[in-house]
C-alpha cells in the first residue's frame, strides 16, 4: 500500500544555485527511481533558521510531498544524511486529513494565482 508523505530539508547556503537545483534533483530521482510518484514540490528560499547548525544560520528549504511505499523512507533518510550539502531533514508521513488539506490549499493558491492574473490583465 502506497502511504503519502512529505519531506521538508534545508541545504547549505554555501551552495550555488546551480548546486542547489542538482541537489534537489538528486533527491526527485532518487524517490522516482524507487518507485515514488512526486505529487508537490516547492522551493522556499532562503531562510533564517532557528538556531545555528554547523556554524550556519541561514539554508535553502525544500519541500518534496510524495506518494510511496513506507520501506524507501529509511533508505531517503540514509541518503540524506550521507549528503554533506543537507545540514538537516524531516520526512512525515501524512494522515488522510492532512492529505485533504494540502490539496484545498494547493488549489486555493491556484484560484488566487489566476484571480491575480485576470485582474492585472
Amino acid at each position: 500500500m502506497l502511504n503519502q508523505y512529505e519531506t521538508v530539508f534545508i541545504m547549505t547556503p554555501v551552495l550555488s544555485d546551480d548546486q542547489m537545483k542538482e541537489t534537489v534533483q538528486k533527491f526527485t530521482k532518487f524517490l522516482k527511481d524507487k518507485g515514488a510518484e512526486i505529487i508537490f514540490e516547492d522551493y522556499w528560499g532562503l531562510r533564517k533558521l532557528a538556531y545555528p547548525i554547523h556554524k550556519k544560520t541561514t539554508g535553502f528549504y525544500h519541500l518534496i510531498e510524495f506518494r510511496a511505499e513506507g520501506s524507501i523512507i529509511k533508505d531517503l533518510e540514509v541518503t540524506f544524511k550521507r549528503d554533506e550539502r543537507i545540514i538537516r531533514f524531516l520526512t512525515v508521513a501524512l494522515d488522510k486529513h492532512a492529505v485533504i488539506y494540502n490539496e484545498k490549499k494547493r488549489n486555493t493558491e491556484k484560484e488566487e494565482a489566476q484571480t491575480d492574473k485576470t485582474t492585472k490583465a
